[in-house]
């Protein structure tokens, strides 16, 4: 097995022929040079963050597995961390805090990180909210965009910026950061919202989770900001037919697209992109730039 050197860590790769996306050959070694590729960019949105792992080790067409736990045989180099559960329980997770923990993890076929709102030192301390756009049978990711500009004049209304990610799937992810606060005010303020969403627009907005009504509509997904819940990180690839990425985008670019694929990103395009554009969504990581959740009403 292969191992090579990097910030000081030997870092084991193996199997970087074996082909993950069979619909485009993408590889693994592909995957791992993504994430290493990228790493100046991933990695500040997952530091300090537990990220649970989508592993695919026989690509995007087997079997998966959702790995939270740390993986048997990390390096002892790799940061964990142990976040209490209820029942007095703890779980201990992985943080990806540098350049050869990502490697490792991309060798794993960890090819989705996803991460939740509050870091691991303040568990159920959300320091962002998130909104997840996802469209019904009908609808797309320019509908989506109709929902994300109304939440985003909204979120402005209390003091909240919000930015755009595509998801890497159908849909828009919209984050804003906050002033830690407690996930369980995020949640029902994030539902609020979602509320308002379907009573401001409801040919095309729908807050309930019942798929059954969402043919056409946007489903507003305010659940992700529950302590326990994740969300696909910032540049994470995506398990789809092709390696889609969960990238980031500006409000200009959004207004702009007149297609679907305009807003979709696959990992050959992200490099070049980040050059081009930096990374639009480093404010939420700025500081200063958190606000404070507003009151409940009442």
């Amino acid at each position: 097995m292969p191992t090579v050197e990097i910030e000081g860590r030997r870092v084991a790769l193996s199997n970087l022929d074996k082909v993950l996306y069979p619909a485009t050959g993408f590889t693994k070694g592909e995957a791992v040079h993504y994430y290493a590729e990228l790493a100046g960019s991933v990695l500040p949105h997952l530091r300090d963050r537990p990220v649970s792992f989508l592993r695919y080790p026989d690509g995007v067409e087997g079997d998966r597995f959702f790995a939270k736990n740390v993986p048997p045989g990390a390096p002892e180099w790799v940061t964990t961390t142990d976040i209490p559960h209820s029942g007095g329980t703890s779980v201990r997770h992985v943080l990806l805090q540098d350049l050869p923990s990502l490697v490792w993890a991309a060798n794993l076929a960890a090819l989705e990180l996803h991460t939740h709102q509050w870091r691991a030192a303040t568990p159920r301390r959300a320091d962002r909210i998130v909104f997840d756009l996802d469209p019904g049978t009908g609808a797309g990711v320019l509908d989506c965009r109709t929902v994300a500009i109304w939440l985003r004049d909204r979120l402005a209304t209390d003091g909240l910026t919000a930015l755009p990610k595509t998801s890497g799937a159908k849909g828009l992810h919209l984050l804003a950061a906050l002033e830690p606060a407690d996930s369980a005010r995020v949640s029902a303020y994030a539902k609020q919202l979602a509320r308002e969403a379907e009573r401001a627009m409801p040919e095309l907005a729908l807050h309930r989770m019942n798929r059954a009504l969402r043919a056409g509509k946007v489903f507003v997904d305010h659940s992700q900001n529950s302590w326990s819940k994740t969300t696909a990180a910032p540049y994470t690839l995506r398990a789809r037919g092709a390696p889609t990425v969960s990238a980031p985008v500006s409000w200009d670019e959004l207004a702009a697209a007149g297609t679907e694929d305009e807003l979709t990103f696959q990992a050959a395009d992200m490099a070049e992109r980040v050059r081009r554009h930096g990374d639009l969504l480093a404010p939420l990581l700025a500081p200063g730039r958190a606000s404070s959740l507003p009151e409940p009403a009442g």
